[in-house]
């Protein structure tokens, strides 16, 4: 009987051991259970976090050798670089004197990121249109082509004889700014007036002017009455010749008799043409009249009352003299701005790919939409639901040409006078204070800033260094660019590869393009580009451009990010990022 006691005792206690050891089994299993998930995602935060400082170490290391090398500070073709427990190795590989390429390998434990850079020393302008003008405008002769799309801060039109003129993108001609008064003299009753018109020593009154801004001009104002019924006036807007009225016209326009009121009162005329007028300049707004000794004209006067110019009378093209007393100023208004865009005369598009869109369009062929308030002559009606076209900025700015032309002068001692290319030579970085006058080749390996003319003999050529690679290379002009027919341009013998001919001239003829100029783009943002018979480029930039017959301009998409090279020394810009296996 004691045997079974202890028998069930001794079950009793194994049974109590398998729970307890079941129990403690149960306990892991589960708590396993929820450490391994807790472990895991640990271990993938530790690692992603490894990761995360590995990718900042090896950007770190991009920007270490980048500072070096924008500030002329030693550099090595391999840079270690260590950041608490994270380390990165920075390779930097010339590809050219004027390209680099930076690779950095960023490593945290067993965790590794690579982010490669590349950099060139060069200014970024994207040219987005075959042709970009300012308030000029553009002018198409019979046959003239653009194969692109044009953008116009004036109007775009066609010569009215026969012969297609074509866009073969789409064309834009936008409005100007708001109408502003730059120039103003006058308010009020007028405590003097003079008399013109009246006599042929005085038939004309005439007022000298600055304008504050660069701009285009649009119209102006004359307070004035009229005596009887004398024949219209015809405003001038001509330069300025030691001190007197030149008879170089820069517009006209003609104020009616009939709207020319016995008392005095503001009387307004538009100009036919609107031509750019430059801070600084002396203009002068001329009144110019017949002469009747019965029939004439009053205009009110202040004395010294303008500080920009002083009033005259006299005869346009002959002699003016002092008005009486001297220091008299006519009461008048110029003003900028509030011209409507444009397009006449044109065939926009191909196929059905190409919008015309301006405030008028008229006479033209459209092949897309054509974007108008008003229209007539065209193929198709105008489709008024866009606001009208805005003024875009050049692609290149004033500080960039500044900054091209201190690359130019890093070569130290300037060129002075003249430089002859009789023989095919090698130039640049270089200023020359003279004019530049190519005969044979001549190949760019670093801006060239030319003070005086730049021209381009016939059967001559300009091309890149072979160091340019895809970038382009760039030509400053202060003076005129004239390019012969039949003188070429190429580039480093890289496609996308470019020469910029960039003038700061504000002449009529600023740039003069024969045939066949080949891979280059013009830059004349304050003067005129005129592209002769079967003349050729890759772009046209100027305030006013004008086409001759046959003229064909061949846009290139390589241009829309164009990087020119200031010179091998110049400043170091990052081209391209991207992080790699």
């Amino acid at each position: 009987m004691k045997n079974k006691e202890n028998t069930i005792q001794k079950n009793k206690g194994a049974a109590m051991i398998i729970v307890v050891f079941f129990f403690m089994f149960m306990s892991l299993t589960i708590l396993i259970g929820i450490i391994t998930p807790v472990v895991r995602e640990f271990k993938i935060a530790s690692a992603n976090f490894d990761s995360k400082k590995s990718y900042f170490t090896a950007e770190s290391g991009v920007e270490d050798v980048l500072y070096r090398i924008k500030n002329s500070m030693m550099v090595g073709s391999s840079e270690d670089l260590t950041i608490d427990d994270s380390s990165t190795t920075t390779t930097v590989t010339d590809i050219s004197s004027s390209h680099k390429e930076i690779t950095s390998l960023g490593e945290t434990g067993e965790v590794e990121r690579r982010v490669f850079t590349s950099v060139d020393t060069g200014v970024g302008a994207s040219f987005s249109y075959g042709v970009l003008t300012g308030g000029g405008g553009f002018f198409m002769s019979n046959n003239s082509r653009i194969n692109g799309s044009v953008y116009s801060n004036g109007n775009i039109t066609g010569s009215e004889t026969g012969g297609v003129k074509t866009i073969t993108g789409s064309a834009t001609a936008a409005n100007s700014p708001t109408l502003a008064a730059d120039q103003e003299n006058g308010s009020g009753n007028p405590p003097y007036e003079i008399i013109f018109g009246k006599e042929n020593a005085s038939q004309d009154f005439a007022q000298s002017f600055q304008v504050s801004t660069t701009g285009e001009v649009s119209k102006a104002k004359f307070y004035i009455k009229k005596i009887s019924t004398p024949s219209n006036i015809t405003v001038r807007i001509v330069s300025n010749s030691s001190g007197s009225p030149s008879t170089t016209n820069l517009t006209t326009g003609t104020i009616s008799s009939s709207g020319v009121s016995t008392n005095y009162g503001w009387v307004e005329v538009a100009f036919t043409t609107n031509p750019r007028l430059f801070s600084g300049t002396t203009y002068w707004l001329v009144l110019d009249s017949n002469y009747s000794s019965s029939k004439y004209y009053k205009i009110g006067l202040n004395n010294n009352g303008y500080a920009n110019g002083t009033g005259k009378i006299g005869k346009y093209s002959s002699t003016w003299n002092n008005t009486s007393p001297s220091g008299r100023d006519g009461f008048f208004k110029l003003y900028f701005g509030g011209l409507t865009g444009l397009i006449n005369g044109i065939t926009v598009g191909t196929g059905s790919v190409g919008n015309a869109y301006a405030h008028t369009v008229t006479n033209a062929t459209i092949a897309g939409t054509n974007y108008c308030k008003t229209g007539s002559g065209n193929n198709k009606a105008c489709d008024t639901s866009r606001d009208d076209p805005v003024p875009v900025v050049m692609p290149i700015s004033e500080q960039n040409i500044l900054d091209w032309k201190a690359n130019a002068e890093e070569s130290g001692i300037p060129y002075e006078g003249n430089y002859t290319v009789s023989t095919d030579n090698t130039l640049g970085p270089k200023k020359i204070t003279g004019n530049l006058n190519i005969e044979e080749t001549l190949t760019i390996s670093g801006t060239i800033w030319v003070q005086g003319n730049l021209l381009l003999s016939e059967n001559s050529k300009i091309n890149l260094a072979p160091e340019y690679g895809s970038s382009e290379g760039v030509l400053v002009v202060d003076g005129t660019i004239t390019i012969d027919n039949n003188a070429t341009f190429e580039g480093s013998g890289t496609d996308g590869s470019y020469v910029l001919a960039l003038t700061t001239s504000t002449s009529s003829a600023a740039v003069s393009l024969g045939q066949n100029a080949g891979a280059v783009a013009l830059y004349a943002s304050n003067g005129t580009i005129l592209v002769d018979q079967n003349g050729t480029a890759k772009s046209l930039t100027g305030y006013y451009i004008r086409l001759a017959e046959n003229a064909i301009i061949t846009y290139d998409d390589g241009l829309a990010n164009a990087n020119f090279i200031n010179s091998p020394s110049g400043s170091w810009n990052v081209s391209g990022w991207k992080e790699t296996e």
